[in-house]
């Protein structure tokens, strides 16, 4: 979470060079080049079904990923990142068991405290763009699920971020071409490595060894470490409404979570694949 959101918040210094897709290409496109060379997945050794669901999970991040930066670029970290959290929320929700139907409320509280409409001032545009990112979140974590579970290691990664990178180059990599130099390229080289190379392949490794309960109670820490980060870094200073919505959107994530597991199995898998077993596995997954 703290790769993430340093990683968000140097991202914001690109802005002026680049823009917010500028921004988001050359993590991208970065991040599929290197997990290409370094892991060197063979997609002709996945099944059809595992194959397209890569495919439609590199899709899915490039469309989070740009989102989100377009949405940063028109509101507060902390903000942003607490309206993208209602997709896994919303995952959260709609698989937990008994008790589930309270936490929509307590996050759609934190959502009007963040966004104070009785003021008037909210950058509605932004707050379009940070739900559109909440959905592709949602959507990403069922995909990565699938994924996970038909494919061993990172090799699922190596397949999906390339085609991200793609799919933000056929976005906005011609608009950004003419105002590339060295410094912009190493720049984005290094952002790459702290969004989204380190964190996703991070999560992997957690995720092995913890429920869904509990890395999902720690993922939903992740808008207040966002209003944390952007103070520090950004300056952006959130007054009592917004620590308060972050906060409801903090509870309602834990709750869900509590009430979201996964029950236990072991999935098959194809002669290519490996068998993984995903103990607790279901929405403790994540972007970026």
């Amino acid at each position: 979470m703290l790769c993430v959101q340093l990683g968000l918040a140097v991202s914001v210094g690109l802005f002026d060079r680049v823009g917010p897709q500028g921004a988001a290409w050359l993590r991208l496109a970065w991040a599929g080049v290197l997990l290409a060379v370094v892991v060197r997945s063979r997609p002709s050794s996945f099944r059809r079904k595992t194959l397209v669901a890569c495919v439609a999970l590199g899709v899915v991040t490039a469309g989070m990923t740009m989102l989100f930066m377009q949405a940063v670029a028109r509101l507060p970290l902390g903000t942003a990142s607490a309206l993208e959290f209602l997709g896994p929320l919303t995952v959260a929700v709609v698989r937990g068991r008994g008790g589930r139907k309270l936490w929509p409320v307590v996050a759609a509280a934190g959502v009007v405290l963040l966004t104070q409409p009785w003021h008037g001032g909210a950058d509605l545009l932004g707050v379009g763009f940070a739900l559109a990112a909440a959905v592709c979140w949602a959507c990403y974590i069922l995909l990565t699920q699938w994924v996970g579970d038909e494919v061993s290691g990172v090799r699922g990664l190596a397949v999906s971020m390339p085609v991200a990178g793609i799919v933000a180059t056929l976005v906005s990599g011609p608009a950004v071409f003419g105002h590339l130099t060295w410094q912009l390229l190493l720049a984005g080289l290094g952002l790459a490595v702290l969004l989204p190379v380190v964190p996703f392949s991070l999560e992997m490794l957690a995720l092995r060894r913890l429920t869904t309960a509990a890395f999902g109670t720690l993922m939903s820490l992740e808008p207040a470490l966002a209003l944390a980060i952007g103070l520090v870094v950004l300056h952006q200073v959130p007054d009592v409404g917004a620590v308060a919505g972050v906060a409801f959107v903090v509870v309602a994530g834990v709750g869900a979570e509590r009430t979201g597991a996964r029950e236990p199995s072991t999935t098959g898998t194809g002669p290519s694949d490996v068998a993984v077993s995903c103990p607790d596995d279901d929405t403790g997954l994540r972007r970026s």
